[in-house]
């Protein structure tokens, strides 16, 4: 008896030596395959989506949108950015909107009779998301659209006297963001929501900038005369001193209105969206660069929307950028896929990892509806991935305490 349990010992220390040696094996395989540049996330990381009405119907029914919100959240994302306004008119029923417009809110079916804004913050708060509304359109506003038609004198041009601008098919109209009725109108309808609604935050885009070939309508011209002497705007719109007027015309606007945030919801985060700083100041007058170092800007998620990964990681690694990154959050803004261009999600996932590497605040996606449903690949195997690239959760960065990277 005793021989056999010897043997029995024997044998079960071989087998405890093997299971040990196999443990070290798989432990070695699975450091030695887990990619060198995959950086596990941190335990803040911002992981937003932005839902919108354009291309999608993810706002146009309570259920959907509920639905939609609590995908999210099983997902770990933990922020939205519902767009508010878009097309000429408010998302949610405005008060500020009905008085200049003539309409509380969009036409659309899908958002009669309900309050798509209140729902979100509602079920988004439920399901641990920040909501950080989206201001998209700015001072822009489709040219057939109510607010064009009933103020004409709002509406600016180039120097030829033209206004129409094209967005892909779309011909769109801005109003001027120098003449003081505007400022008041859009200013008007920022506070409204920060006051009416139990948000995060609020965040505008290029949107809130302006065309650079646009500004020679009469008030512009006027103004600038009275401010240079006499003198005429410069016919060449890209003129360095013509562009950084208007540039810096558009900046005192903005600080204007992150007081006006701050008065009425100081804890209110001032969120801004845009394209990196040389096009977003060249083309749309919009100087976010100036606006983070004047401290107005109090989260940055810059839209890197490119294919080529060479140049997605050149951007990142712009001294601005940098620069920013050591003041506020700083996330990167990429693009998910559009209504005609699908992105496969091996990208994505490479793109987030370029990210994480240069440890940035987060990431946000434009937008819902090509997370899984508008893409050429299965939306099941779409959101298995998700799945994996956020595996926790994690909380939204604390943007108002003391930022380090």
């Amino acid at each position: 008896m005793k021989k056999i349990f010897l043997k029995w010992q024997r044998q079960t220390r071989k087998l405890g030596f093997l299971a040990a040696m196999m443990a070290v094996i798989m432990v070695a395989f699975l450091i030695l395959s887990f990619p060198l540049n995959a950086q596990i996330p941190k335990s803040t990381e911002l992981r937003g989506v932005w839902l919108t009405n354009i291309d999608s119907d993810v706002l146009f029914e309570s259920n959907r949108l509920k639905q939609s919100l609590r995908t999210l959240h099983q997902l770990n994302f933990n922020t939205v950015y519902p767009a508010v306004w878009n097309w000429g008119y408010t998302l949610y029923p405005s008060k500020i909107a009905a008085k200049i417009i003539g309409k509380a809110v969009d036409p659309t079916p899908g958002l009669q009779k309900r309050d798509m804004l209140k729902e979100i913050v509602s079920e988004g708060h439920k399901q641990n998301l920040t909501v950080i509304p989206w201001f998209e359109f700015g001072f822009m506003a489709p040219a057939d659209s109510l607010l064009a038609k009933n103020r004409p004198t709002w509406l600016t041009n180039r120097r030829d006297g033209t206004k129409i601008v094209k967005e892909g098919i779309h011909n769109r109209v801005w109003l001027n963001p120098f003449r003081p009725e505007v400022q008041q109108f859009i200013q008007d309808l920022i506070v409204e929501i920060v006051k009416n609604y139990d948000i995060d935050g609020i965040q505008f885009d290029d949107h809130f900038g302006l065309p650079s070939e646009l500004g020679y309508d009469a008030y512009t011209t006027a103004l600038y005369k009275k401010e240079h002497q006499g003198k005429l705007p410069p016919a060449d719109f890209k003129n360095p001193e013509w562009v950084n007027w208007r540039a810096n015309k558009i900046t005192d606007f903005m600080k204007r209105v992150f007081t006006a945030i701050k008065a009425n919801k100081k804890d209110c985060i001032v969120s801004v969206a845009p394209n990196p700083q040389r096009f977003s100041y060249e083309y749309f007058l919009a100087d976010w660069q100036k606006w983070e170092r004047m401290g107005i800007v109090e989260d940055l998620v810059l839209q890197i929307y490119r294919n080529d990964l060479n140049v997605f990681i050149s951007e990142l690694e712009y001294p601005e950028v940098k620069q920013a990154q050591t003041h506020i959050p700083v996330s990167i803004g990429i693009l998910s896929g559009l209504k005609n261009r699908t992105v496969p999600m091996a990208q994505i996932k490479t793109q987030i990892e370029k990210v994480r590497e240069r440890k940035f605040a987060g990431i946000s996606f434009f937008f819902y509806e090509t997370l899984w449903n508008m893409s050429q690949e299965n939306p099941q195997q779409r959101q298995q991935t998700w799945q994996k690239i956020f595996p926790t959760p994690t909380n939204y960065p604390n943007l108002l305490a003391n930022w380090k990277p």
